[in-house]
């Protein structure tokens, strides 16, 4: 299954961007490739990367990886919800508010690959137990509808950006 199966009813249009972004990948090799991807990238970062932001405000990289983290239980835990037919509607996160209280800056590298390894392991069982029928259920975030498996190309797409972002804005 790819992004290719998706509909445009199964996400919100802001999302698109995301789901883009997971390039027709197959979703399970998308999530377990992008976790390879993503440490050893991270591997590769300087400390005083890790730390630097590039404009006022802005996350630093160990921001965004923890960013990352969160956006992944919280997307997870939506698909979780909608794939146990949950018809509960759910709100969105406000991500400045997380990172704020992250405290990330404050955690050694290896800590924070170490949790993103985890919940990424986490996140792959949750979407392996899943059957054809469960991936394609849907609930609401929002005001809008999102299946199970769109939930899992926003993931894949997600740290893509991210990854992208740090590429053009602290690696220069």
């Amino acid at each position: 299954m790819t992004t290719a199966d998706l509909s445009d009813t199964e996400y919100i249009p802001y999302f698109k961007s995301y789901i883009d972004q997971a390039a027709n990948v197959d979703l399970l090799e998308g999530l377990v490739v992008g976790k390879t991807n993503m440490v050893s990238f991270y591997n590769t970062l300087s400390q005083a990367t890790l730390e630097y932001r590039y404009a006022h405000e802005k996350w630093t990289p160990k921001e965004i990886l923890n960013h990352i983290i969160d956006a992944e239980r919280v997307f997870a835990y939506r698909a979780l919800r909608f794939a146990r037919q949950d018809k509960t509607p759910l709100s969105g996160f406000n991500e400045n508010e997380f990172s704020k209280e992250s405290l990330a800056n404050s955690k050694p590298l290896a800590n924070l690959i170490n949790e993103y390894e985890t919940t990424r392991a986490s996140t792959i069982a949750l979407f392996k137990s899943f059957n054809s029928k469960t991936l394609i259920s849907k609930g609401i975030v929002g005001n809008s509808k999102v299946s199970v498996r769109a939930l899992a190309f926003l993931i894949i797409g997600h740290e893509k950006h991210h990854m992208q972002i740090i590429k053009e804005r602290y690696l220069q």
